[in-house]
């Protein structure tokens, strides 16, 4: 074997090595196979916990990261990706702890199921998601806002919200049922459906929202298309909230999660620059 053989050979080995430890460590099964690019991040200077949110007579999981201290901190509510609260969700509230939010992640399938070890996305699609209602959705939001308020970690006048693709919809939903919240940051979720549903979208609250929204939209999103984003700028221009929308043209749809093959380094970091200044702008 050749020097520049056995170098393929032992970085084919690491990134196998790798790849198999990052799946150990809670990834959604349908997420496979993870990409190079897959962050991780620690614990140091923050505190991280599974916690459990009274919602009625039942008990809903979330995962929750905020900074060591006794400051009351902003608060983040991310609302999952169709993949639910896995160790990508995981990982955003260690980076947004870091930054300085009380980052918290509702399970917002908890009633239908859990969905981390199903292979198939449309088995998750067919058996969870589409048996989720936006009532549902919001619900468990308000009982998430109502957790966090009880505890002296945080400062209640600076509640935001994030969310990404399927999660992406529902902050843009929440955002038009909370008027309470500061701001919203939608990640490229669905703005209108292609379907006949009862089941509201974004479009058809766009007029409405008092919560200004950033939505950060992918110009090569073959899910969500340029006339999509046109339409939802019209409904927004009707309405008084100055929300707004981001398009990064070379990103393609989930062009922030680093642990699959679609992220864009370069538009993830503009993007969340972009967050950041719309937190801060509406802080």
């Amino acid at each position: 074997m050749t020097k520049i053989e056995n170098s393929e050979k032992m970085e084919f080995n690491r990134r196998d090595f790798l790849l198999k430890s990052l799946a150990l460590s809670g990834y959604a099964l349908a997420v496979y196979p993870l990409a190079y690019s897959a962050i991780q991040t620690d614990q140091n200077g923050i505190e991280v916990s599974d916690v459990k949110i009274p919602v009625g007579k039942i008990k809903i999981p979330a995962y929750q990261a905020f900074p060591k201290g006794n400051k009351p901190f902003p608060v983040i509510i991310i609302c999952h990706e169709i993949f639910g609260v896995h160790e990508y969700i995981k990982d955003l509230c260690r980076r947004f702890a870091k930054l300085g939010y009380y980052a918290i992640a509702p399970s917002l399938y908890f009633r239908q199921g859990e969905v981390n070890n199903i292979k198939e996305i449309s088995e998750i699609i067919a058996k969870v998601v589409s048996k989720v209602t936006n009532k549902q959705v919001n619900t468990d939001l308000d009982a998430t806002v109502k957790f966090v308020k009880e505890s002296k970690k945080i400062d209640a006048n600076k509640m935001y919200i994030t969310g990404f693709c399927w999660g992406g919809k529902a902050t843009w939903l929440y955002a038009a049922h909370n008027p309470e919240l500061k701001a919203a940051i939608a990640w490229y979720g669905p703005l209108l459906s292609a379907e006949k549903t009862q089941e509201e979208f974004p479009i058809d609250i766009a007029a409405k929202l008092k919560v200004p929204v950033l939505g950060l939209y992918g110009g090569k999103d073959a899910r969500i298309l340029p006339e999509h984003i046109e339409k939802m700028n019209s409904e927004l221009k009707k309405g008084t909230s100055n929300s707004k929308i981001i398009v990064y043209p070379d990103a393609e749809h989930g062009f922030f999660a680093d642990y699959r093959p679609s992220y864009n380094q370069m538009a993830s970091d503009e993007a969340l620059r972009e967050m950041l200044k719309w937190i801060k702008d509406h802080s």
